[in-house]
This record gives C-alpha cells, sequence and structure tokens, in this order.
C-alpha cells in the first residue's frame, strides 16, 4: 500500500528498485533474520490520519494536556531552572547562519567560529579560567568527562564524589566511569550539607584523580570549604573538580579561586528556555596549560592572525587530540555537541555584562532569602533545611507538619503551584524533604502566594 508520505512506497516504484539490485521479492531481503524473530501478525496501531492538517491537531491536542510554567506559578528546579531569557537570544539562535550550520565547517561557516570563540571568552572570564570548550550535552555530561580527564591526567584510577551530588548526575557520572574507573561517595554534615572533611581525608589515596563537588550544591546550600577540600585533594596529587551555576557568580567567587583546576556546570541559565531535555548544554573549563588542553575531548576554538594585516580568522586548537582526527584512537568520543546554545549563551553574558550578572546575582540572593524567611515562619515546616549560606534553591522539610512531600505537591496543584522537587526518594536521611527554587523571575506577590498556599496545605 502506498503512503502520502513515503514516495519509495508506490508498488512501481519499490518493483523498480527490487529489479535494480537483482531481488525477486523485499522477503529476501530479510532472509538472515531467524522466522523466530520475525513478527507475522498485525500490529496493534491507531488507525492512520488522512492528512497533515489532522496530524496537526492531534498532536496540539496531546499538547494542551501540559500546564506549562506561563500557567502555573513555578518553584521547581534541581537542575533545570526558570530564568528569564531575553528576546535577542532567541532572535539570535533562530537565525539561519547559527541553526542551521550544522558542524561550522569553513565552506559553511557564516561567523559561528568567531561566535564560539567569544562565547569561551566570556564564559572564560565569568569563571576565570583560560580556556572553555565547545558546550556537550548537559552539565552531567561536562562532570563525567572532566572526572575521565582528571584520569588521564594524573593516570590513576578511582574518583571522590560529595554524596550531595543529584542522583540523575550522579547516575551519568558513573555509567561514564563504567568499568574502569572507581566512583567512592564523601558523606555530609545533615546539619549544614557541607562535606565531611574526616571522611575525605580517609578515602584519598595515592590511588584518586580528583575530588569533585558542586558549589552551589544541588540541595542549594553554598559549599565554604573550597579551599581546604582543593588542598587536600593537592596533597595527594590528586585535581579538583568543580561544578558551578553560572549565574552565582556574579557574587560568587569562582571555583579557581579556591583551587578548582577543571570548572564544569550547566549553561541553561543563560538565556536558554527549559524544555523536554533540549535546553540544556554543559560546559568545562582549565587554565592554558598543555596537559589540561591535551585532554579535552571536545572542540576548542581560537583566533589567528591571516594574510591580510589587522584581520583575524577563527578555528580549531589542536584538533588532532579530539576523536574527529583520531577516530577510534581517540580517548574520548565526541560527536554532535550543543553549540547553539553556546551561541546563545554568549549572547546573554553579552548582554548582560559584569555588572548584569552581579545584578542577577543579587535579584536571586535576596528573593531566596526572602521566601526562605517566609517559609520558615509557617509552623511546621522547616525552612532551610541546612544552616549556612544558600543561593537559589533551598531544602525544605514537611516532616513535622505530618505531610508528605506529595501530598503537598498534590495540594499546590490545585493551586496554581508547582511545587518544590521531591527529595524523600532521592535522600531519604532527610524525611519529608523537598527543593524549592527561587530565582529572578519571582515577585514578592509570587512568594506570598506560596507561602499562604502551604500555610493551607498543612494545617
Amino acid at each position: 500500500m502506498a503512503h502520502p508520505y513515503i514516495p519509495n512506497s508506490a508498488p512501481r516504484v519499490k518493483a523498480e528498485m527490487l529489479r535494480e539490485i537483482g531481488v525477486r521479492d523485499v522477503e529476501e531481503l530479510y532472509a538472515d533474520i531467524p522466522e523466530s524473530l520475525r513478527f507475522r501478525g498485525k500490529m496493534n496501531l491507531p488507525e492512520p490520519l488522512s492528512s497533515e492538517y489532522e496530524l496537526r491537531r492531534h498532536v496540539e491536542g496531546i499538547l494542551a494536556k501540559n500546564k506549562t510554567c506561563q500557567e502555573y506559578l513555578n518553584f521547581l528546579g534541581g537542575g533545570c531552572w526558570q530564568h528569564y531569557v531575553p528576546a535577542v537570544c532567541d532572535e539570535i539562535n533562530r537565525r539561519a547562519e547559527f541553526l542551521t550550520a550544522y558542524g561550522g565547517e569553513p565552506y559553511e561557516d557564516h561567523g559561528r567560529f568567531q561566535a564560539l570563540f567569544e562565547y569561551a571568552s566570556m564564559m572564560g572570564e565569568l569563571v576565570d579560567m583560560d580556556v572553555v570548550n565547545v558546550p556537550t550535552y548537559d552539565w552531567a555530561q561536562a562532570a563525567s568527562t572532566s572526572l575521565r580527564m582528571a584520569t588521564r591526567i594524573t593516570g590513576r584510577k578511582q574518583v571522590l564524589l560529595a554524596r550531595t551530588v543529584g542522583p540523575d548526575r550522579l547516575s551519568v557520572i558513573r555509567n561514564y566511569c563504567r568499568p574502569d574507573i572507581e566512583v567512592v561517595l564523601i558523606d555530609y554534615h545533615l546539619e549544614t550539607g557541607q562535606m565531611n572533611l574526616d571522611d575525605l581525608k580517609d578515602k584519598l589515596s595515592a590511588q584518586t584523580a580528583a575530588v569533585y563537588f558542586e558549589n552551589p550544591s544541588y540541595l542549594g546550600f553554598i559549599e565554604p570549604q573550597g579551599e581546604e577540600i582543593a588542598a587536600l585533594a593537592h596533597e595527594e596529587g590528586a585535581l579538583c573538580v568543580v561544578g558551578v551555576d553560572p549565574t552565582s557568580l556574579g557574587v560568587l567567587a569562582p571555583p579557581s579561586a579556591y583551587g578548582a583546576d577543571i570548572i564544569c556546570g550547566e549553561l541553561q541559565p543563560l538565556g536558554i528556555h527549559m524544555q523536554y531535555g533540549g535546553g540544556l548544554a554543559g560546559f568545562i573549563a582549565t587554565r592554558d596549560e598543555e596537559r589540561f588542553v591535551a585532554e579535552y575531548p571536545s572542540r576548542l576554538f581560537g583566533i589567528a592572525p591571516t594574510v591580510v594585516e589587522g584581520e583575524y580568522g577563527f578555528g580549531d586548537v589542536f584538533f588532532e587530540r579530539t576523536s574527529f582526527a583520531q577516530r577510534e584512537r581517540g580517548k574520548e568520543f565526541v560527536g554532535t555537541a550543543t553549540a547553539l546554545w553556546g551561541i546563545t549563551a554568549g549572547v546573554y553574558l553579552a548582554l548582560l555584562g559584569p555588572d548584569g550578572m552581579r545584578e542577577l546575582g543579587q535579584g536571586i540572593l535576596q528573593r531566596s532569602q526572602y521566601a526562605r524567611r517566609r517559609l520558615s515562619e509557617i509552623r511546621g515546616l522547616r525552612a532551610p533545611v541546612f544552616r549556612g549560606a544558600h543561593f537559589k534553591e533551598f531544602v525544605v522539610d514537611f516532616t513535622a507538619a505530618g505531610r508528605t512531600v506529595a501530598e503537598v505537591n498534590r495540594a499546590l496543584l490545585d493551586r496554581g503551584i508547582f511545587g518544590g522537587k521531591d527529595l524523600s526518594a532521592e535522600f531519604p536521611e532527610l524525611g519529608e524533604c523537598a527543593l524549592y527554587c527561587v530565582t529572578e523571575v519571582h515577585t514578592k506577590a509570587d512568594i506570598d502566594r506560596l507561602a499562604e498556599a502551604l500555610e493551607d496545605c498543612v494545617r
């Protein structure tokens, strides 16, 4: 039967194709597949849609079931956060020279190399490092690659991670390190969330390639022991790898200031909309030292003078180290990346500048501090769970209120609010806790509305 969207499904065309390759029947092409693996029945599929219009209505009907952050007040975070996206970010990343220039090779480059160089330069200034890569898929891959880089640099096969790393990110890291790299978790203090340095000292050894922690952490608190952690790692000949939310760097010192050798993190807060897995991009940054640069598996872009005085060109740096050049001998495979989001992040950083990033960070700190204070006034709630400073996220405990996070979140949904991310399964030792996120998009009225709704929910 001919399919309207597949020209080669027409019987006459199919017959011509079979004659051309010397086959009588299409079944001959599947002769190597055992009969036990062949499906001879009729698949349980819905009736086909007869037009593009019907298909569009069908898909729009499915999408209409979603509740978006434009309709609901949102306090979810945990790795993908609601930030304001300036219109210019969307305007630039939709341009054809960026949106369709897949590999950005010289024969199709229309400024993409320069755009990525400018992004890397601004990102390097933000994290106070010299070298920044073309973005990876997300923070999880950036952290995983950073740890593999550390094992290649040190020749060791063990990495130590703070146990407060998010379970999803930890799962990706374990998968990347399997089977030849051992992943060991470092305990944390229940009162502060901060890394237990005694446990770190016990587990550090001559086999340790790197110590990894995040600042701000997945659970929202700021780790003040960065210098001590880095010093302990360096004493054992290990590297210090730190994951960071770049929106915090307008008000917090970059990890390079307290001893980080490799910095990684997530670009999504920098002008990228929240999407179904597609709006994420990870970055990696290091000093401009050959031992680090040689171990980047991803592309790096640099600037160089041309034969015309005063003109410059942009292109790959040390290309022969990548899997594009080494193929099966590559240290780590890199394929399609998220370069478009790197360009978008560059637009965002250029738009805000140093003063804008400082204003952004201050605004988030003020709003989240107000939210913590308002929620802490509610009887039966403990907010935040951890003592000490937080940035935009914090943990709220509902245990004393006799409510589960699931119950609270269902009640909030009825009031048009997305509550905090349920941590009860990820960190059972914390009890009925949820991770709440407050950014520059939240107003005082939004936070007051959340507090009033929570008071009703736990009453």
